[in-house]
């Protein structure tokens, strides 16, 4: 059986040196849920929120096919965890993916130069109340805000921006989720709105709003086009590492 870890000091070293914020948001308890099939002396353990699994330790099938319903993004620790995943959904979607750097220093002169590019008509804003119920009720934003169990939780400790074309969503960035020392950043634009630099414009605010509060503002890219930008922000790659798309079908965005 699958049970939800409350301790989850008791698997801090199964996960010991993956820099994955979205695990940190696990482990420091501040969102997501940990599972294990022993909760009294783990040897396995699935960190998952929003919609990413990370499965670390002895690979365990109980955790791989125990996954939460609907759409999930599973990334294994090692190959063993790889072939498990495999196995128990041959149709699974592999992908690779590639990690960003979590020690960036950012050149705020630069970041400011970027918000001049916003175009006339546009206008940028801080999620506030109302935006964020506006993103909730639109599948194609709703990752902005939905990982949080609240619209309190997120007006908390999410930090998003957003820019309007005549009151209307057209491109943002946000926090995916949050872990104390930070935020992981989700960013889309609307397709019509696209090669306009409002993700470079939307990106340089939520960094600069959070280099003023103390908050890293981790990246993480599912192509080289998010790569590019994060190039552009002043962001370093990394590596590549492979994850499995499950039950795809059921993604909303």
């Amino acid at each position: 059986m699958v049970f939800e870890l409350n301790d989850t000091s008791k698997v801090w070293d199964l996960f010991e040196g993956w820099e994955e914020t979205l695990i940190y948001s696990c482990l420091q308890k501040v969102m997501g849920k940990v599972y294990v099939s022993d909760t009294e002396k783990p040897v396995s353990a699935f960190a998952f929120v929003g919609c990413f699994g990370f499965f670390a330790g002895v690979p365990d099938i109980e955790l791989v096919t125990g996954k939460p319903a609907g759409f999930v993004i599973m990334v294994p620790q090692n190959e063993e965890w790889a072939k498990l995943i495999e196995n128990v959904y041959p149709d699974a979607r592999k992908v690779t993916r590639y990690a960003i750097r979590k020690d960036t220093i950012f050149d705020r002169d630069l970041l400011k130069k970027n918000l001049e590019l916003l175009p006339e008509g546009y206008e940028l804003k801080n999620i506030d109340d109302t935006v964020y119920d506006s993103l909730l009720d639109d599948p194609v934003t709703a990752d902005f805000v939905s990982a949080f169990e609240s619209k309190e939780k997120y007006l908390e400790e999410g930090r998003g921006v957003v820019i309007l074309k005549d009151g209307r969503f057209v491109s943002g960035a946000s926090s995916y989720t949050r872990y104390k020392e930070g935020i992981e950043i989700e960013v889309d634009t609307i397709e019509s709105e696209r090669r306009k630099n409002l993700a470079l414009i939307s990106c340089s605010a939520l960094i600069l709003r959070c280099i003023e509060e103390g908050l890293y503002p981790s990246w993480d890219a599912h192509n080289m086009g998010s790569v590019h930008l994060a190039e552009k922000l002043g962001y370093e790659f990394d590596h590549e590492y492979i994850a499995y798309e499950v039950a795809s079908a059921e993604r909303t965005h």
